[in-house]
This record gives C-alpha cells, structure tokens and sequence, in this order.
C-alpha cells in the first residue's frame, strides 16, 4: 500500500498562510472603520483581496483535513492507494497554482529560439527544440503561430518566434528561458564523432491591449522583404515580410506570417511592444538589484539544460538537479516535470 507524500509545514509556508491569516484579520478591522465605503476603490480592492486570502486559508485547511482523514485510513490498515494519488496530485495542483503569481504569468507567449555558435549544428539544434515546445504546445491544448522564420543555411533553423495561446503559457515557459546544451553524435559529421551544440530561448510575455508602452513612431526602422519559406508554392513573389528595428535599444522583430504586409507590420508592433515591456522590467530590475548584496552561482555561461544523447542517455537542468534518462520522451515534449521543478525551487 501507498504511503502519503505529504508535508503540511511546507505548503503552509509556500502558500504563505500566516500572511494570509494576518491580512484577513487586518482587512476585517478597516472593514469596520467609519468611512470605509467612503473610497469606493480602496474598499473594492480590499474586499477582493480579503476574499483571496479566505479561499487560500479555505483551501489549506481542507487540504490538511483531507491528509488526517486519509492517515487515520491508512493507520486503520484500509487500501487507500487511489485515494492517496488523487490527494498527492490534487496538492501539486494547488502548488502550481500559487506558483503562477507574477504579474503576467497567465499570459500568452512569445517564444524565441536562436543557435548558439556552431553552424549547421546549432541550426538544427534550434528545429529539434522548436518541435519539442510543438509537441508540449499539442499536449497542454496550446495554440500556435510561427510568427518569424529562418531557415538555416543547410539544415535545421537559424531564427525562429513561435506565439503560443493559452493558460499560463508564459508562466510555464519562462521557465525555458536560457541556454539549451546538446551533447550528440552528430549526423552531419561523416567521422561520426561527438559534437555539442548550444541554443537559446527566450519566453516574453504576450501582452495585448493592455500594455503600455509608448512608441515613438521616428525611433522605427521598418523594413519589407520577401518571406523566407522551404519552397514550392509556398514562396511569397511580393515583399509581404516585416521587418521593425526599435533604434535606441536595437531591438529588432520580423514577422512573416501573414500573406498581407499590413498585417504582418500590425503583429509585428505586438511584438516588439512585448519585447521593450520586458526588456523595460528588467532595467527596473537590475536597478533594483544593484542596492542587494549579489550572488554569484558557479556554471558554464548561461547554461540551464543539457540534453545528452551520447555516450548514454541523460537530460538535466542544472538549475535544480532534476533529471530523467527518458530523452525521447523530453524531445517528444513530455517537459512538465523539468518546468515544475523549476517553478516550485523558484517560488521557496
């Protein structure tokens, strides 16, 4: 029989209950206060975080009086295995859910992927890692659109933006974000020797009307040109591409994947208000960091993952120690676990 995997002092932590318990208290006393209703916003906005705060207590509480019922079960010598799978899987939804918490992680994504140095090597690299999101895209439901593409120059991918739609896609996928190491024997070396490769990714947050961010139309450099295509029919004759170069931060966003050159300009512009978005937090951010003592952890450059085909079968990220020998399976998508682990050792 199964025994329960379960740690109440930890999820109380991660879901930050005495904070939660105190804010409910504190809320509770301004509710009572003369004047409250006075700013209709104010009391609004309290109301609301009030409610959170209960449903995240609720929540708990019933999770920790589900584990006794279960223990006094399983203590009584009664079968509860399936009982305790539905449990386990129930409190890492809970996880999840909490770990979702940054201000646009329930966002589509824009998911960039571009080779490392290496050439035709890292080119394909870049189509074996395009599938895999692909493959993970099809089993969350996720739609996807290949808003920029480049073909290499022999094989594989040189440049390529994917849009993703769906829940928490940007949460998820943020977790992506950094240098993807690949250690194989390589298919294009006729020696048959080992080679390793590099790629990267980068997720930013699908940001549709509500964001702000002014452009000024005199910093744009935009570009046309004939889209990029494997062939065929499918070889655009008209200059339908678009290409934005944002000037003071040489930011630059291709789109390709409409036949109308207004409509890849229109795409375009979400995307590079998108990119600046981010690229504008993280100034914030580094400012901010620059008041903090720094730490510096010990690694190859910017290396999160590596996928290693041969002399044996191993996939590991680096950034928490999870692995899986399973690499098939990592390269049919089946990357859940890797983002979770990241995704929970972020949140503690």
């Amino acid at each position: 029989m199964k025994d329960i995997k379960f740690d109440a002092k930890r999820l109380h932590e991660f879901l930050e209950i005495e904070h939660h318990i105190k804010e409910i208290e504190r809320i509770n006393k301004e509710v009572v206060k003369p004047g409250f209703w006075d700013d209709n916003l104010r009391a609004k906005k309290l109301s609301e975080d009030v409610v959170h705060s209960q449903e995240i207590v609720k929540k708990f509480q019933e999770i920790q009086k589900e584990y006794e019922d279960l223990k006094e079960f399983e203590i009584l010598g009664e079968d509860v295995s399936q009982e305790i799978n539905k449990f386990e899987k129930k409190v890492e939804d809970i996880e999840l859910e909490f770990a979702f918490k940054s201000e646009h992680d329930h966002n589509s994504v824009l998911l960039a992927i571009h080779p490392g140095a290496g050439g035709t090597e890292s080119c394909d690299w870049v189509a074996m890692l395009f599938r895999m999101y692909l493959r993970w895209s099809e089993r969350k439901g996720f739609k996807t659109k290949i808003i920029q593409y480049e073909p290499g120059d022999v094989a594989g991918i040189k440049d390529i933006t994917i849009e993703i739609k769906g829940k928490n896609a940007y949460g998820w996928l943020k977790s992506e974000t950094g240098v993807h190491r690949l250690v194989r024997i390589s298919p294009f070396d006729s020696g048959g020797r080992r080679h390793t490769s590099f790629a990267s990714c980068r997720a930013y947050p699908l940001i549709e009307d509500e964001l702000k961010v002014d452009i000024n139309e005199d910093e744009l450099k935009i570009d046309t040109f004939r889209a990029s295509g494997p062939g065929g029919q499918n070889v655009n004759t008209v200059s339908t591409a678009v290409r934005i170069t944002h000037l003071p931060t040489k930011t630059v966003v291709t789109c390709q994947s409409e036949r109308s050159q207004y409509k890849n300009k229109q795409i375009a512009l979400k995307v590079l208000k998108s990119r600046l978005y981010q690229l504008y937090e993280e100034e914030e951010q580094k400012k901010l960091q620059k008041a903090l003592p720094q730490k510096h952890e010990i690694g190859w450059s910017r290396e999160i993952r590596s996928y290693i085909f041969c002399p044996y079968t191993l996939v590991r990220d680096h950034r928490t120690g999870f692995e899986t020998h399973k690499v098939q399976e990592v390269m049919d998508g089946v990357i859940d676990e890797f983002m979770r682990a990241w995704l929970l050792k972020k949140k503690n």
